[in-house]
């Protein structure tokens, strides 16, 4: 997962989707308390005879908790409009949610067709168009029928399935650029069916825009910290007393950058990161952030589990490993330098105008020495990480070395690990298999970790 900067306009925009809603959203407790309700719900509480607040009638709430659940409607008259209320039991969290819909057109089965202003069109059972009103025209049109032609294919089948079905389900269709939600219903004492049209096109983009920037903000930060935020939460500093991180920096990346063009650059960050983000969600991790050609992984920040410095490990080992199956990667001759340590940290939100989730302490700024202080194309470690990894992982002692702030320290190289072995074996059964096949691959099949012995 992803985590960067999100301007406060995305977030409030994720906030306040329910209120943009242009159908009616209640939220009633399960003692009759109305405690939301957006601006689309205006009528339906005049109708209700209740404010925010306030509490609904005990038979009104009776019939609502016996349709949330029976999985059926409630119809309300508000004003010249007739709604279906469908109310939803969150039982965990002690009330209803009800949803409307506006279904005045429905009810109008026989009541001036022609002036309706929604869509409305009627078959027969074999898919014979026998009547469109006017605003149905170019829905029909867009679709390509006409008054006596014949409804056949997936819309066909869809409709019919749908009232042969009973379940009073609406089927989504798009014609000419606008989106509709068609309700098919049985009229048994003519022989035909009803089919009753709604431009569904602004809520689709509403509720478009609203899955965009729920996954903006997901790419950009951990889910547990949007939730946060998406609450009103505006100040989130925190500790956690055991976490592991990684830095991972691509050697001489600067020399080689200067011989590319601004695309070819990008192109190889690109490739490469894309890869390194794969990894980093197979295994369970966060992406805190990039730094130019500079990557940064934490483990433990947002789960109790013990084992995310194991977890951190694999993944160094097998970004290592596919290395050489990236096509840029293999073409340039990069390598990382990659360093390893775990311990506390601080991790917030700060910012005013844009969003960033950041961590902080000497935990981190270890884990990056071990990284600028390491050796290309290897692994380096701290004794915290050595500690948790010895006897279940391959280590090798590098000595002391030099770290500014902390004198001269013990550092080890991760060489292996549990399954390392097998999944080397298996790489080189796969590529022993393609050499002996025609045209079969060219190479010693060995990633980037077993050239290093």
């Amino acid at each position: 997962m992803e985590v960067g900067e999100l301007t406060s306009d995305q977030i409030q925009a994720v906030s306040r989707f329910p209120d943009e809603n242009p159908n009616p959203v209640l939220r009633i407790g399960v003692d009759g308390r109305v405690l939301y309700a957006n601006p689309a719900s205006a009528s339906i509480l005049t109708a209700l005879g209740v404010e925010v607040g306030g509490d609904v009638t005990t038979a009104w709430l009776s019939a609502a908790r016996v349709a949330a659940a029976e999985g059926t409607n409630l119809d309300l008259s508000a004003g010249h409009r007739t709604f279906a209320l469908r109310p939803v039991e969150i039982a965990d969290l002690g009330f209803l949610n009800v949803y409307g819909t506006d279904i005045t057109a429905e009810r109008a089965i026989v009541k001036f067709p022609d002036q309706n202003p929604n869509p409305v069109f009627r078959m027969e059972w074999d898919g014979r168009l026998v009547y469109a009103n006017p605003a149905s025209s170019e829905l029909i049109a867009g679709l390509g029928y006409r008054i006596g032609s014949t409804l056949a294919g997936e819309l066909f089948e869809r409709l019919i399935t749908a009232v042969r079905g009973g379940t009073r389900e609406s089927v989504e269709i798009s014609s000419r650029g606008r989106d509709y939600a068609l309700l098919p219903v049985d009229v048994p004492e003519f022989g035909f069916i009803n089919i009753y049209g709604t431009d569904v096109t602004a809520q689709n983009e509403i509720r478009r825009l609203h899955f965009e920037n729920q996954r903006l903000l997901l790419n950009i930060l951990p889910e547990a910290i949007a939730d946060r935020l998406r609450a009103g939460e505006t100040l989130i500093a925190d500790r956690f007393d055991d976490v592991t991180l990684l830095f991972a920096d691509i050697v001489g990346f600067t020399a080689m950058s200067s011989t590319m063009s601004p695309r070819e650059l990008v192109g190889v960050l690109n490739e490469v990161f894309t890869v390194f983000d794969g990894l980093v969600e197979d295994h369970g991790l966060e992406k805190v952030k990039t730094i130019g050609d500079a990557y940064m992984v934490i483990g433990g920040l947002l789960d109790t589990s013990t084992d995310h410095t194991e977890r951190v490990a694999d993944l160094a080992l097998d970004l290592s490993a596919r290395l050489d199956a990236i096509e840029a990667a293999s073409r340039l001759g990069v390598r990382f330098r990659i360093g390893i340590n775990c311990g506390p940290v601080v991790a917030g939100v700060i910012g005013t105008k844009k969003f960033i989730y950041d961590v902080w302490g000497d935990t981190v700024n270890l884990a990056a020495r071990m990284e600028s202080l390491g050796v290309p194309g290897r692994i380096q470690v701290s004794g915290a990480v050595e500690e948790r990894l010895r006897g279940r992982y391959q280590l090798e002692a590098r000595g002391l070395i030099e770290v500014k702030g902390k004198g001269s320290l013990p550092t080890w190289f991760l060489a292996g690990g549990p399954g390392h072995a097998r999944r080397r074996r298996q790489r080189q059964r796969g590529q022993a298999a393609a050499d002996q096949r025609p045209g079969g691959g060219i190479g010693t099949g060995l990633g980037a970790d077993d050239a290093r012995g």
